[in-house]
């Protein structure tokens, strides 16, 4: 459903009717983003920016906050103002500002490279507010290089407050983070971790115990509670839930 009020509100990125030469590149493509979907435990739909609508969502119920998804694809932007708190909807609108003037000043098909990822709340059809991570990239540009159609995953976040905002680009450890204050971008670099301390996350991913972690690296349990400090230190984390949520968010592990 098409609404006036999510379109200025929610996007800045405003498309005229794109050329039927433009159409023809993709055919099926949905087929792929389908299969993805069917094999990820995480949320996926698809925005249309010539329409302002959902061209695809997916059946995993934490982005349906209690709806199907043929109502969800129904209600389009509407969905967000039906199911976001009222202080993270001015928070999108700030995100949707920001990320768009970034993308706008990217070189022409570079831009095909870049994802963003932020945090915010929604509200399920029982009163339950969850917070979720929210990740988009670019599936189709047009010929004038603006994004016509993205791709949005989403998962629980393993913050504890909505924001969060980073743009990454592929193949680079450079991010970009937003600067709520004064809606500046600063660019920084992923966190890095060495070879031990990725072994131990992908032990502890596997579901072993320090005892067994430390067992099969062949240290002391102590070692592998020095290893894990080190990696909440450098990312930022304060238990090992988040820490591989934030590795493997982050292509990491």
């Amino acid at each position: 459903m098409k609404n006036n009020r999510s379109s200025t509100l929610l996007t800045k990125n405003h498309l005229g009717k794109i050329p039927d030469d433009e159409r023809l590149h993709q055919n099926d493509y949905l087929e792929a983003v389908k299969a993805f979907a069917r094999l990820t435990y995480e949320s996926v739909y698809v925005i249309n920016y010539e329409t302002m609508a959902f061209e695809y969502v997916s059946e995993n119920p934490l982005f349906l906050c209690g709806y199907s998804p043929a109502e969800v694809m129904a209600l389009g932007y509407e969905f967000y103002f039906k199911n976001v708190p009222e202080d993270d909807l001015t928070l999108l609108h700030v995100i949707n500002e920001a990320g768009f003037d970034f993308f706008k000043n990217l070189p022409g098909e570079e831009k095909i490279q870049y994802s963003i990822t932020y945090d915010f709340h929604l509200l399920h059809r029982d009163g339950k507010k969850v917070l979720i991570n929210h990740k988009l990239t670019p599936l189709f540009l047009t010929r004038e290089k603006k994004m016509w159609k993205a791709m949005c995953i989403v998962s629980i976040s393993h913050h504890k407050t909505p924001g969060n905002i980073c743009i990454h680009k592929q193949g680079s450890d450079a991010l970009w983070k937003l600067d709520l204050k004064d809606k500046t971008w600063r660019k920084s670099e992923k966190p890095k971790l060495t070879k031990r301390e990725i072994e131990v996350l992908h032990l502890h991913a596997q579901g072993l115990s320090i005892h067994e972690i430390a067992e099969k690296v062949s240290v002391t349990p102590d070692t592998v509670k020095y290893y894990r400090r080190q990696i909440f230190d450098r990312l930022n984390v304060g238990t090992i839930v988040e820490a591989l949520s934030y590795a493997v968010n982050n292509k990491m592990i």
